[in-house]
């Protein structure tokens, strides 16, 4: 007898979960996301006034910078991580985020919108509660400059991104296609 009524108290917890999820999503979201488009805005101002070449700084350093002020203000584990890293002591998937982007790309070529990518779930990390946050990032027109297909990158411009990159994967690109995502761990 003990079994149906621990299905039927779960059956019974699951629209609090599913509203929890929602409610830790968009606060998440609202906390998170406006680094995104201060990241692009930097890469293009850095394009505009210092070139491609000038502007590599701002993926290496100003990027990881706006995301630390994000992880010091939130208290959160914050970063952007891809399956074709350019700099794989920062952006190199967990498994629960490998995942997600493998999830992700099959959903895209399936058709959905990449720049909609998004997962979020409810994980238990050494027998503690955290809520995981993922935000698909489609490649953009600015991405292109250094992450489209390498014979399409200026020699002088592979040359850098060798010196500063020696094990850059993060080639080959196009328009729309999934750059990586930002990735979110949440302690409860």
């Amino acid at each position: 007898m003990k079994a149906p009524l621990t299905l039927a108290l779960l059956l019974a917890a699951l629209p609090a979960i599913a509203q929890d999820i929602g409610a830790l999503t968009a606060d998440t979201k609202k906390a998170v996301m406006p680094v995104v488009p201060k990241v692009v805005a930097a890469m293009q101002k850095a394009v505009a006034e210092q070139g491609i070449i000038g502007a590599i700084p701002v993926c290496k350093e100003t990027a990881p910078n706006l995301i630390m002020e994000k992880r010091q203000e939130t208290g959160w584990d914050i970063r952007r991580v891809s399956l074709k890293t350019r700099n794989p002591e920062r952006a190199t998937p967990d498994l629960w985020e490998a995942r997600q982007l493998a999830e992700f790309n099959i959903r895209a070529a399936q058709g959905e919108n990449p720049g909609t990518l998004e997962k979020s779930e409810l994980v238990s990390i050494d027998g503690k509660p955290v809520f995981r946050y993922m935000k698909a990032l489609p490649v953009a027109e600015v991405c292109m400059k250094c992450h489209g297909p390498a014979e399409s990158l200026d020699a002088g411009l592979r040359a850098k991104l060798t010196e500063t990159y020696p094990h850059d994967q993060a080639t080959g690109y196009t328009m729309g296609e999934i750059r990586g995502a930002l990735s979110v761990k949440r302690p409860l």
